[in-house]
């Protein structure tokens, strides 16, 4: 069952040229790390070098904000097309319908949460903290998913709610990493936070790191874990009651 229905979402997607695109954008993240990126510091002589963890950590939690948007989209889809009304008559729950588009969308957040920062080689990063960022900035996906679909009700608004959604989210985890002492935790709303933040302590060290790289690992984990039940709460009775 779970194979067809993942045949069946990828067929969904590629058939609208919007989301085919938004499908295989995140990968170009990679190459812009690889080739773009070099190619800028020596044609223009500007040294990167001291900002590098913030450049992989915007491509890599983008990456996650935009396989959220598209899951999004996709549920938006099938409210539009009365998708749910017709599960409520099956043996399928709704909560499982939903479950499954947001995990593909984790999975697909993951993936390329590994391969950006082990491709793009911007910073030494292991095997290990590549996997435990990618697991952080993950969580996103499907909290971006969830809130496009409790504020808007169709895909008109929804790609207007995306647009600021994902702007907030990306900008503030961004933001946080031009602070080095206790106003740092003023982003920390943001799910990016933890994932940025956990990157920038293996290039700066304790140096400017209030809990260290395990520390915002391991907040991180429960802090996203809880606002995306929470969220799932929310969306539920916005759209599914």
């Amino acid at each position: 069952m779970y194979a067809s229905f993942m045949l069946s979402e990828a067929k969904k997607w590629i058939r609208d040229s919007m989301t085919a695109f938004m499908l295989l954008y995140p990968l170009l993240f990679g190459i812009i790390g690889r080739w773009v990126i070099p190619w800028l510091t020596d044609t223009t002589g500007l040294n990167l070098d001291p900002y590098m963890d913030i450049v992989l950590a915007a491509l890599t939690i983008m990456a996650a904000h935009i396989y959220g948007a598209l899951v999004g989209f996709s549920i938006l889809d099938d409210r539009d097309d009365h998708i749910f009304h017709s599960i409520q008559v099956t043996p399928l729950p709704i909560y499982q319908f939903v479950s499954f588009r947001l995990g593909l969308a984790m999975l697909l957040s993951f993936a390329t949460g590994i391969y950006i920062p082990l491709f793009s080689n911007l910073i030494p990063l292991s095997w290990g903290e590549v996997i435990l960022i990618s697991a952080i900035a993950s969580f996103s996906a499907p909290l971006v998913g969830l809130l496009m679909n409790a504020f808007a009700k169709n895909k008109m608004e929804g790609f207007a709610v995306m647009k600021g959604i994902v702007a907030i989210l990306i900008i503030f985890p961004i933001a946080s990493l031009f602070f080095t002492d206790a106003k740092e935790w003023f982003f920390a709303f943001a799910p990016g936070f933890w994932p940025a933040k956990a990157m920038s302590s293996i290039v700066r060290g304790d140096e400017g790191q209030t809990i260290g790289f395990y520390g915002y690992i391991l907040l991180g984990l429960g802090y996203v874990l809880l606002l995306n039940m929470l969220v799932y709460t929310w969306f539920q009775k916005k759209t599914l009651q």
